[in-house]
């Protein structure tokens, strides 16, 4: 028994690096490729549309020929909605970005007030369009983009007076185009390679401009200096043309 023992182990002894020999050999496994990290790209032209709401508060000073002050005839808000769309160029430097944009808005900001000199009357005061051409500046967190504009703005107003006892237009002075300046800021954020959404403010400086009114035969009734300053909010949608919007960087 004991010799066969003996004979066991020296068999095993002999076996083993043999069967070591026929196992396979390890396999080379590749290691894994360096992460890629996404980076929004803001350059390019781009074309959308906006809407939301708008007020412009309106004070009447009613004034001779001459523009010398008679009298204050009160002030009133002319609120509402607004829709139109917008067109513009940005280009990117590291994650400053910068851009021009122009925008045209349809507009039904309406307000009025009942004279304080004239008690019979009634001022109506009315914006039914706006444009905006800005130059901007932002700062981009991947697909955020934080800027602010500024440029120039133009409104499309008109001035009536209506009698308090019957609502009969007394006077007007027509369509009037009024120029002025315009600063904002806004955030948008790219939720695709070419699609971003935002919400933007811009406030309107159109200072005050002398207006004749008129009845309705054409005949001279009086003059009143208008102040005016517009506030807007609108939420935005752009579509960028151009490359990709989303750069692949190692």
């Amino acid at each position: 028994m004991k010799k066969v023992f003996l004979s066991t182990v020296a068999l095993i002894a002999f076996a083993a690096p043999a069967a070591a020999a026929d196992l396979a050999a390890r396999p080379y496994t590749k290691a894994p490729p360096a992460p890629v990290a996404v980076v929004y790209d803001w350059s390019g032209f781009y074309i959308g549309a906006n809407g939301g709401w708008g007020t412009s508060r309106k004070c009447w000073d009613f004034v001779d020929v001459t523009g010398a002050f008679i009298g204050a005839e009160g002030c009133h808000d002319a609120d509402g909605g607004t829709v139109g769309g917008q067109i513009g160029y940005r280009w990117q430097a590291g994650t400053w970005v910068f851009g021009v944009e122009g925008q045209g808005n349809w507009a039904d900001f309406q307000g009025s007030n009942v004279s304080l000199l004239f008690p019979a009357a009634r001022n109506e005061s009315r914006i039914d369009a706006f444009g905006l051409i800005t130059g901007q500046i932002g700062y981009a967190a991947n697909n955020v983009l934080f800027y602010v504009k500024g440029g120039a703005a133009v409104t499309a107003d008109r001035f009536r007076v209506f009698d308090v006892p019957t609502g009969v237009l007394a006077a007007t002075t027509g369509d009037d185009t009024r120029w002025g300046a315009v600063v904002g800021a806004g955030i948008e954020f790219g939720f695709a390679p070419n699609w971003s959404v935002g919400v933007e403010y811009n406030h309107l400086f159109m200072q005050d401009r002398t207006h004749t009114f008129v009845d309705a035969t054409g005949a001279f009734l009086g003059n009143d200096r208008i102040t005016q300053d517009v506030d807007i909010v609108t939420a935005r949608i752009n579509y960028r043309f151009g490359g990709p919007g989303i750069a692949a960087r190692y």
